[in-house]
């Protein structure tokens, strides 16, 4: 390898990596293409999902909505309530389980395509270029002294991302508060005080993480970066330069050495400014451009393709991939705990009862005796809907000889409501022991006697 040659070239990428602010080249490839039809599908579902009606019992709503004020998540017809925590812890460990998952086959491709971070960083360095050129021109650019033309271009650039990040507040306040109301409230001026922190919390966070900060979140910031090695084995799949192939270097025009012309072009379009041909690093985010710009340099030399790839240290080192789940103990244990969770959750939506009741006995007074001589109590029961429609619950009680429900046992609940109901319960005074009995009420759907629950209490007898 020609050494001088290779001294300036690593000079000239040690400089380009200590320039403070990464401008990436741009390359196109499979994986880009991949990473932007990721980035347009989240989007969409992301702006868009807010704005989704649901249709129910002749009324329209949002179809997500987190209703905080009145304790609610609504999920298309599907409605949510603090007493389903439990879905919601089962939900995150089986998100976290996944990327773990996908961690031990893959390496970081969450963060290479999915990550938010990725995402939205992707998106403003789009706007910079359209408004400020190829990384070359940006680099000058920075470069250059402040004048009219740079302060116009700079500040185009950060009101387009002040655009875009002001708008992804509003859609991600927008469910929480329904984006029907939102808009003309903020139009207005007249948003509450919740609403107005989070969307200029919301919205400066955004603009500083994929504005400003961009690669810095991924090389300093990021909490997964640092302990994902633990995830990883020998035959975990990582964007890697394959050595043996590749060293040692030559310089265009030298015919002998290996594949690798030392280029520089893999450090170029890298967004977090690693060099991959010194091995796997914790800011390497999977997200492939490298081989993307690889492949194209290895096309024009009439190289074969793949000397930067997705591939394990196995691999790299020649050495044959285990057999089955026995070698990869991480992946059998994820993909496990995936199931018992995915299980789990199926089996807590398929037992979980669209009506809960509470009782609770009117301690003010135990008891009282009717003209007739009978005994009453009196209850409050909170009847809470689950269900997205009105249904109509009959209630009884046993547990006592002669005990019945003084006046109605029937009552209409409203769609994802509670309902609080007075009641009374009488017993034949006289003739039961005095004392405080166990009784026990009966609730019972009016459309699906299948869905009943008994809840005991006690009657107050003199």
């Amino acid at each position: 390898m020609n050494k001088p040659v290779s001294k300036v070239r690593e000079a000239k990428l040690e400089l380009y990596r200590k320039q403070g602010k990464i401008h990436a080249r741009a390359v196109d490839g499979r994986f880009n293409r991949l990473r932007w039809a990721l980035v347009w599908l989240t989007q969409i579902v992301f702006y868009g999902a807010c704005w989704l009606s649901w249709e129910s019992n002749g009324s329209s709503r949002q179809a997500i909505l987190f209703d905080i004020a009145h304790e609610k998540l609504y999920l298309f017809g599907l409605v949510l309530w603090p007493q389903d925590a439990l879905l919601l812890a089962l939900v995150l460990i089986l998100a976290a389980t996944g990327l773990f998952l996908v961690t031990a086959l893959a390496g970081r491709l969450f963060c290479g395509f999915l990550c938010p971070q990725t995402v939205y960083t992707a998106i403003f360095t789009w706007i910079e270029a359209k408004v400020e050129g190829d990384h070359l021109a940006r680099l000058k650019l920075d470069r250059s002294p402040w004048g009219a033309s740079k302060l116009l271009r700079k500040s185009f650039k950060h009101a387009l991302w002040a655009i875009i990040a002001l708008w992804t507040a509003i859609a991600f306040v927008g469910y929480f508060t329904p984006i029907r109301e939102l808009l003309p409230s903020l139009l207005a001026l007249q948003t509450g005080p919740w609403e107005a922190f989070w969307l200029i919390f919301y919205a400066s966070f955004t603009y500083v993480q994929a504005g400003l900060a961009r690669e810095a979140v991924c090389q300093h910031m990021c909490p997964y970066s640092r302990f994902q090695g633990v995830m990883f084995d020998p035959t975990t799949a990582n964007v890697a330069y394959d050595r043996r192939r590749g060293e040692p270097r030559r310089t265009r025009g030298q015919g002998a050495g290996g594949d690798c012309i030392d280029c520089g072009i893999c450090v170029e379009v890298c967004p977090t400014g690693i060099d991959i041909r010194d091995g796997l690093q914790y800011q390497c985010i999977n997200c492939g451009l490298c081989i993307d710009a690889c492949d194209q340099v290895m096309g024009r030399i009439g190289a074969p393709r793949g000397l930067i790839r997705f591939a394990s240290e196995h691999e790299l080192a020649g050495a044959p991939a285990p057999q089955g789940l026995g070698g990869r103990p991480r992946v059998a244990v994820y993909g496990a705990l995936l199931l018992v969770f995915s299980a789990l959750g199926v089996g807590y939506l398929a037992e979980r009862s669209l009506l809960l009741v509470d009782v609770l006995r009117d301690r003010g007074a135990l008891s009282r005796e009717t003209a007739e001589g009978r005994i009453e109590n009196a209850y409050t029961l909170k009847l809470m809907n689950l269900d997205d429609a009105p249904r109509q619950y009959r209630v009884a009680v046993s547990g006592l000889p002669g005990l019945e429900i003084v006046g109605s046992e029937q009552f209409t609940v409203a769609a994802a409501t509670i309902r609080p109901v007075s009641l009374t319960v009488s017993a034949p005074g006289g003739v039961l022991p005095s004392g405080i009995r166990p009784i026990v009420f009966e609730v019972v759907a009016a459309h699906d006697p299948a869905t009943r629950v008994r809840e005991p209490s006690s009657f107050a007898l003199p």
